[in-house]
């Protein structure tokens, strides 16, 4: 490894251990009904979001639920001078990648076949202290 590379490592990791994040790899779902989770909690409150996940009725929703209890424990272990309950903590990002595809072939009639995609995702999730500025209220239908 170059060393700009290497300096340039050592400043991400760095950065990295300032903020609290969380991420979900090879979650069998596909990123497009996670991304609508996604949009419903971004710049959220925890506790809101949290809430709203508890209440939703999609599969998502509750590994989506899992990975934010997962944020704010790792948010917990890097600042234990403070305490979860008296922070204003928001969602600050919250971002759906693609992951594999799983390929499997469907018969089809006379004699052809269709391609049946089997989709997962990566979601990363990083909260932060919340700044007035940033305050987001919450949509509730």
């Amino acid at each position: 490894m170059g060393v700009r590379k290497k300096n340039r490592s050592k400043v991400i990791k760095e950065a990295n251990k300032k903020i609290a994040f969380a991420k979900l790899m090879k979650c069998p779902t596909s990123p497009r009904k996670m991304r609508l989770i996604a949009d419903q909690i971004r710049g959220l409150d925890i506790n809101i979001a949290l809430n709203i996940l508890k209440t939703d009725r999609k599969e998502s929703s509750s590994k989506m639920e899992k990975l934010l209890l997962s944020c704010m424990a790792n948010w917990k272990q890097k600042n234990k001078d403070k305490n979860i309950e008296n922070t204003d903590l928001f969602i600050k990002e919250v971002y759906v990648d693609s992951a594999r595809m799983l390929k499997r072939v469907q018969p089809a009639p006379q004699g052809r076949a269709h391609r049946i995609r089997k989709r997962s995702n990566h979601i990363t999730m990083i909260i932060d202290e919340e700044k007035k500025s940033e305050k987001k209220t919450a949509k509730i239908n």
